[in-house]
């Protein structure tokens, strides 16, 4: 059953509702984005899907200057756009001697300098955008002139693209400042309830409609203008929120047809984003308010101020409860969730600059991409996820082009089988990553003294800064779903909030690790012949104490038959020789000891089935020492007590 998109009208045969503050808002700061080329980037918070499209339309309607903008198709950016998709198309072109290939601008910079109505850019997960796709926002967003030069092309242009950008509020403390930064107009629209567009246009004031199609002239900032701009945001706030918020209270001067953008401007502007407004007193010389402009309204959660000089309630009660200096009367608390349910109200903040606040662990280098090992074509692919019509002779779909082809050959009424350059497709594939980390978590080897996030961090560390998806396998915790399995899930990075609760999982009974180490070699069997030479290192890290007491038969089938006795620990070691025969070249193994006694060696048995290293997790069972440490691979130091070193087969050397 389909779902409609959150709209003004409930049900039929009732009168439309009016737009409400949050839909012209947003019809407004669209219009200002289309009416001057300095607001290029705007950015919704908290945007539900469903309402993408519709504003996505709405949105193309104003800058064709039509609500019906059918033939306006925007640009859909993520997670796969690559560099090649954006900057340069290639044109097959039919020639006496054979086909010929012309480079042509991309779909980025196609309209720059030509007429017509700017093109759209509709970026749905900003969060998931591809690393290309966040450096050409980074590049295009607000710029004067763009110059690109790429494969035979070269361009020199001021950018017209619009971008239409959402993200989730939770999300953005991943994203990189300087590509938040390059968005002019940002407004958190949660719970937004749009009507239709017509309705929409119907509140615009005269003649907006035509100035955000053709441009408006651009008007002078006043310094009274500044100084408020600077009240408004703070003393710490950084200087393209300035120039953003400036630009956008000279546009609205600019749509209301005046020359200057003065102190009302910049709280209107201020008010279009979602900012708190305060009516505060002005300082004598100031400029005065136009006349018959109305007095600004006082918005959702801004600060309601009295002057010091009102005097229109003189009596003694109301002297008594009005403050005498210009502090707050009544001070707005932040919107809260009601319950902890799913029912209850996300509590997200109405505020355009949430990254400030957030949480969220960044991205390493987040708009620099992962360093490739692989050369060529190859480490460019991935998994097919759909085909497109062809701009080169590489990657080609040979079975959806022979199927295009068929279609029309009745037409064309050749004798033979004819393709056509308009019939050749390629496949489009999800981009891979290069790295890979595998967890294998035994929470019943771990206790209330010991935390092993300490040796967890080297890696941990190196799947973050190199991108690596993870994919953690647990065994024997207490919240499984059957405690004879393991359990495992994929994870697109190490910044997944399922990576971290599984570090502090409660421990169970049983510990089927036999189980968890066949899931392991299944994960890294399948990702090896899924991607090929694009994976090129994958780290594979057991923290365990060995003690296996499900065997994989019981792991497998979720019933225990008969005595266990050894049979878990035996199944354990069987499993692990198979991961010992995966290429070693691009696979690197490591066991955690979390030195435990009785049996305290059955660790470093392990890593010798492996074919792998012990590091330690605590310290060593006997003795603590204050030796120096031995390196791992140059990036770890293993302390060691006792005159004892690892190797690297996981045999111990005195």
């Amino acid at each position: 059953m389909a779902t409609d998109p959150p709209s003004g009208s409930d049900a039929a045969g009732t009168a439309p509702e009016e737009p409400d503050d949050l839909a012209r808002r947003l019809t407004h700061a669209l219009v200002c984005a289309a009416a001057d080329p300095a607001l290029s980037g705007v950015l919704l918070f908290d945007l539900d899907p469903r309402l993408t499209d519709p504003v996505a339309r709405l949105f193309a309607g104003i800058l064709a200057g039509s609500a019906r903008a059918a033939d306006a198709i925007p640009l859909m950016l993520g997670a796969t756009s690559r560099d090649e998709d954006l900057w340069t198309r290639p044109r097959l072109r039919q020639e006496p001697d054979g086909i010929s290939f012309r480079m042509e601008p991309g779909p980025l910079i196609k309209a720059d300098g030509r007429p017509g109505s700017p093109p759209l850019v509709v970026v749905p997960d900003l969060s998931r955008l591809s690393v290309a796709g966040m450096r050409a926002a980074v590049q295009l967003l607000g710029a004067d002139v763009a110059v690109v030069e790429h494969s035979g092309l070269r361009h020199r242009a001021r950018p017209r693209a619009r971008w239409l950008a959402s993200c989730r509020s939770v999300d953005v403390g991943r994203l990189s400042p300087h590509l938040l930064d390059r968005f002019a107009v940002r407004l958190s629209v949660a719970g937004l309830r749009l009507p239709p567009a017509e309705r929409l246009f119907a509140t615009l004031p005269s003649g907006w409609r035509t100035a955000a199609a053709h441009g408006v002239p651009t008007a002078a900032v006043t310094d009274h203008a500044l100084t408020r701009i600077r009240e408004l945001l703070g003393p710490d706030t950084s200087v393209r929120r300035e120039l953003a918020l400036a630009r956008l209270a000279r546009t609205v001067a600019a749509l209301d047809g005046e020359r200057m953008a003065g102190v009302r401007h910049c709280d209107a502007a201020a008010r279009l984003l979602g900012l708190a407004v305060a009516d505060v007193p002005r300082p004598a010389g100031s400029e005065p308010p136009a006349q018959g402009s109305p007095p600004p309204s006082a918005e959702p959660g801004s600060v309601l101020r009295i002057r010091p000089g009102d005097r229109s309630r003189t009596d003694g009660d109301e002297r008594r409860r009005h403050p005498e200096t210009g502090e707050p009367l009544l001070e707005s608390e932040p919107p809260e969730g009601i319950g902890t349910a799913q029912g209850g109200a996300p509590a997200v903040p109405a505020t355009p600059f949430p990254e400030d606040d957030a949480e969220a662990p960044r991205d390493f280098a987040p708009l620099r991409s992962p360093w490739q090992r692989t050369a060529g074509p190859a480490s460019a692919r991935g998994v097919v996820v759909g085909t497109r019509r062809a701009r080169d002779l590489r990657d080609l779909a040979y079975v959806h082009t022979v199927r295009e082809a068929a279609v029309h050959q009745r037409v064309r009424g050749a004798e033979r089988f004819t393709v056509s350059p308009v019939d050749l497709h390629s496949h489009v594939r999800a981009g891979i990553p290069e790295r890979m980390l595998v967890l294998v978590l035994d929470h019943t080897c771990r206790d209330d003294d010991w935390d092993w996030q300490d040796a967890l961090a080297p890696f941990l560390q190196w799947a973050y800064t190199g991108r690596a998806a993870a994919q953690v396998i647990e065994v024997g915790g207490a919240e499984a779903a059957d405690e004879l399995r393991a359990d495992s899930f994929a994870a697109r990075s190490v910044l997944d909030p399922r990576v971290l609760a599984a570090l502090y999982r409660p421990a169970g009974r049983a510990t089927p690790l036999a189980h968890g180490i066949e899931q392991a070699a299944q994960a890294l069997r399948r990702a090896f012949r899924q991607h090929g030479n694009g994976l090129a290192e994958a780290w594979l890290v057991v923290v365990t104490d060995g003690r296996g007491n499900v065997p994989l038969r019981a792991g497998r089938t979720g019933r225990i038959s008969g005595p266990v006795a050894a049979a878990g620990v035996e199944d354990a070691f069987e499993a692990a020789a198979r991961i010992r025969a995966m290429d070693r070249t691009r696979l690197h193994v490591a066991v955690v000891d979390a030195a435990r006694e009785p049996y305290g060696d059955l660790p470093f048995a392990l890593a010798d089935a492996l074919g792998g290293t012990v590091v330690e997790g605590r310290t060593i069972r006997g003795t603590e020492t204050d030796e120096e440490a031995v390196p791992m691979s140059g990036e770890r130091q293993i302390p060691y007590g006792d005159e004892r070193s690892v190797g690297r087969g996981g045999a111990v050397e005195r």
